[in-house]
């Protein structure tokens, strides 16, 4: 009798929790999960956590408007903490464990590189935010940060001109990743078509995390004694603010040594004293300063966001290119699956291509229908005394993208998938 009684009672259980697991189904059916891969701590939190922060904005304000096809956008946080083997194993929770439509993240290209098998495997989604070397095109990637072709050659072209300072000597310097070393293999590539020796190039690189840049410093001075010199910074993460408070300490200033960053912008310079750094220049596609209606409403967005959300530091909260890139490549996806009327993968990566987006940066963005990149302007900053960026060129208009650089021996014709 008793053990009738048990028996009785783990039908019961089990029928609840089928009847439980319907409803979650059913539950989870009403919501579509959208994934969220940036490092929340490590090296890369100084730079990556805004854009954990603006995408979750950017999903309160998709739903705020109705959702996507009626459902609401359910975001699911994961930190990688700047491990990059890490970030493959998050990836593949979010796409088989948490069954994530889509996947918002990455920074580096060391932690992009990690995660392309298993979107590959998996027929994951992947929006990738930030400007990367190029050399790569993957039918699961949409890449709404720069190619080289829209940031790293115009930047070099800006220096070696008369309005730029006219360069002869080029510093590379950057992190020892894969990002800064392909694209310095471009620059080098792009400096020796321009007539530019290697004995003008000095090319210099420190670990994620590095911090003592005091030698380095001193040595770009005696570099910058042979002629006029300029320093291209792919410096990423935290290590940033002591480059900077070295140069400062240094006194090396724009007008002797020209610095153009490719990886820092008003997050990054929120931690350093900038007034040392004023003249200073950044490469992007966006700046917090740039003047138009679509922007001061993107701005005042993500003010009021912070406050409301009292996110670390909201009374100084700013805007950045790879937020920017992040809110596009959001309001994008949820255009092509509303095209698609699906979010399944395949449907929706052919919905992607020529999409167009009204963006901060003042044009009407456009993804290309072959090459999963934006159509986007360049804009070259001076780093200003509050930390903003005065603009001092700008391209006519968006600018095409090469994901494969035509100074790389192999890559003619390379364009699509």
């Amino acid at each position: 009798m008793q053990r009738r009684l048990v028996l009785k009672h783990l039908a019961a259980a089990t029928m609840l929790a089928t009847a439980g697991g319907w409803v979650s189904t059913a539950a989870a059916a009403d919501t579509i999960k959208v994934g969220i891969l940036h490092s929340l701590s490590g090296t890369m939190a100084i730079s990556e956590t805004s854009l954990k922060d603006v995408a979750l904005m950017t999903i309160d304000e998709i739903n705020a408007k109705g959702g996507v096809m009626g459902k609401k956008l359910e975001p699911v946080i994961v930190d990688p903490a700047s491990n990059w083997p890490l970030f493959a194993e998050k990836a593949r929770q979010l796409l088989s464990q948490d069954k994530v439509d889509v996947v918002f993240g990455c920074w580096t290209s060391v932690s992009r590189k990690s995660v392309l098998p298993v979107f590959k495997e998996l027929n994951g989604l992947l929006f990738y935010p930030v400007q990367y070397e190029g050399e790569e095109l993957e039918k699961n990637v949409f890449y709404t940060g720069a190619a080289p072709n829209q940031q790293a050659i115009p930047a070099v072209e800006y220096l070696m001109s008369e309005d730029g300072g006219g360069a002869k000597r080029f510093v590379l310097l950057g992190t020892d990743y894969v990002y800064p070393r392909t694209t310095n293999k471009i620059l080098r590539a792009f400096l020796h078509s321009k007539g530019v020796k290697d004995s003008d190039i000095d090319e210099v690189y420190t670990p994620f995390g590095h911090s003592d840049y005091q030698t380095i410093v001193a040595n770009i001075k005696k570099f910058a004694a042979g002629g006029k010199t300029a320093v291209i910074s792919t410096i990423n993460g935290d290590s940033n603010v002591p480059f900077y408070k070295e140069l400062g300490n240094a006194g090396l200033k724009a007008t002797d040594v020209p610095v153009v960053a490719f990886s820092v912008g008003e997050e990054e310079l929120r931690g350093v004293d900038t007034k040392p750094l004023v003249g200073h220049l950044a490469a992007w596609n966006y700046f917090q300063s740039i003047k138009n209606p679509a922007n001061a409403e993107f701005v005042k967005k993500w003010k009021d966001y912070a406050k409301a959300k009292n996110l670390p530091n909201a009374a100084s909260a700013v805007t950045n290119d790879p937020m920017e890139a992040t809110y596009i490549g959001i309001h994008m996806w949820k255009q092509a699956v509303e095209q698609a009327k699906t979010t399944e993968v395949d449907k929706v990566i052919s919905a992607m291509g020529g999409q167009k987006f009204t963006a901060p940066d003042g044009y009407t963005i456009e993804m290309d229908k072959t090459n999963h990149h934006l159509h986007k302007p360049v804009y070259i900053g001076e780093v200003q005394a509050d930390g903003q960026f005065n603009v001092v060129w700008k391209s006519k208009g968006p600018i095409r993208a090469q994901p494969w650089s035509p100074y790389i021996p192999g890559n003619e014709g390379k364009q699509g998938l």
